[in-house]
């Protein structure tokens, strides 16, 4: 438990060098003869809280938080002191309150002008919007909301469990929109677990491979498709999220896309793997070619890799906290809107609204359809 709490802050103080100059889409080395080898995996780098990502994704953030026992509020059944309550980043026993006061979770905050695609692997959230629309989803289950032209939500994390522990694990991606869709109507989509496909295979070695197949086709399999304005929807852009669950010693092979793809393997569990036979270490990412198939093997353990790629959208980004437009004036504009609209208002009657102690999962969209799940 120590070692997992205490690795982010640990890998912050890492630094790896890696040598090599950049020619076109690959790295390339000089070997003893000084002949040029071009390379298909290039900048490993330690990964913090914040995973840096590149065009067309904005960044990943990876939460891992071992909650205790919940109380009758879906809070934390322990002692809140000595955290900074509304600020609370720092590990402490194991977890996080975020921006929560009661109940961990980040309470209604504004965004504009990009996507957020919410992977939940452990625990649950609880999601409430502007528009009105909520939801619970999670232990598998996918939220892709388009923010567009402007919306407010609240992402919490109930604890249901008031007799065990409640352990949350969830990846937010950031992906950008091209400027013609960055004022588009706000949108959100569930990829219910029972709809993501998975890949199961053995390697020739018999070790077992699992993937699930978020978005982007991989070895003929597709999942739903992603909201309508998406820059993930026109399937030429290449967008994929692929989560990889390998047993030790397993191999798995990422099949070539178009050489303009760009291409991150993100490692997040286990001790070692190997990319193209070159070493990643534990929370560390690597570039790779996406004009090449990639060998991924893991050594002495099972290993977990979440992997982004897609087409770059290639226009200007601005970025300031929840807006993220294509101009400084657009940002300026951003904030004058929220002063002026609150993006519809807020019609929940708390800022951190939950949605009973129920493990029900549902979706209750704007428009009155709603989804329910066991």
């Amino acid at each position: 438990m120590d070692n997992k709490n205490n690795r982010r802050g640990f890998l912050r103080k890492l630094a790896l060098g890696v040598s090599g100059a950049v020619l076109g889409t690959k790295s390339v080395l000089a070997n003893s003869e000084g002949d040029l080898i071009k390379v298909d995996v290039k900048n490993i780098q330690p990964l913090g809280f914040q995973w840096e990502t590149r065009d067309p994704f904005l960044f990943c953030v990876h939460h891992e938080d071992f909650y205790p026992k919940g109380n009758e509020a879906l809070g934390p059944n322990a002692s809140l002191s000595g955290r900074r309550i509304g600020q609370d980043f720092l590990v402490k026993d194991g977890w996080r309150m975020y921006h929560g006061s009661k109940v961990p979770g980040f309470p209604g905050h504004p965004h504009r002008g990009f996507e957020t695609v919410t992977v939940v692997r452990k625990g649950m959230v609880d999601h409430s919007d502007s528009m009105g629309a909520s939801g619970r989803y999670g232990d598998g289950d996918v939220q892709w909301m388009t923010a567009g032209k402007g919306v407010q939500h609240a992402e919490m994390f109930p604890l249901l469990n008031k007799d065990q522990d409640n352990p949350l694990e969830l990846f937010q991606i950031w992906l950008n929109l091209p400027r013609k869709n960055k004022f588009v109507e706000p949108h959100f989509k569930m990829l219910w677990r029972e709809t993501i496909p998975v890949i199961k295979q053995k390697d020739k070695n018999g070790k077992m491979v699992h993937v699930e197949v978020i978005a982007g086709e991989l070895n003929g399999k597709n999942p739903p498709a992603p909201p309508p304005n998406s820059w993930a929807n026109p399937s030429e852009h290449e967008v994929a999220i692929w989560n990889i669950a390998m047993e030790h010693g397993a191999e798995f092979e990422l099949p070539s896309c178009a050489s303009d793809v760009n291409r991150t393997i993100y490692f997040y569990e286990g001790d070692e793997l190997l990319v193209s036979g070159k070493k990643l270490p534990h929370y560390h990412s690597a570039e790779v070619d996406g004009g090449a198939s990639i060998k991924i093997k893991t050594t002495n353990s099972k290993a977990n890799v979440l992997i982004l790629q897609g087409k770059p959208i290639s226009e200007p980004v601005v970025q300031h906290g929840p807006f993220v437009m294509n101009s400084r004036q657009e940002i300026q504009q951003a904030f004058r809107d929220y002063q002026t609209t609150q993006f519809g208002g807020w019609p929940w009657p708390v800022n951190d609204p939950t949605h009973g102690n129920e493990k029900k999962r549902f979706a209750a969209h704007a428009d009155g359809r709603r989804e329910e799940k066991s």
